[in-house]
């Protein structure tokens, strides 16, 4: 997921290079949208493992 998000980030600095602002627009809001979904499934997974690892300590 962060791979797809740096692409979209790439894509997107190349399109407002190359002067395409509505593209580079959406691509940047995709990208900015990916990064917080992947921050988002990290800290869940975080979770679940510390709370999974307190139950193996027992």
């Amino acid at each position: 997921m962060l791979k797809l998000a740096f692409i979209s980030a790439l894509i997107a600095l190349v399109a407002a290079v190359l002067g395409f602002s509505g593209a580079a627009g959406t691509f940047a809001n995709i990208a900015i949208f990916l990064f917080v979904a992947a921050l988002v499934v990290f800290a869940v997974f975080l979770v679940l493992g510390i709370m999974g690892a307190k139950k193996l300590a027992r």
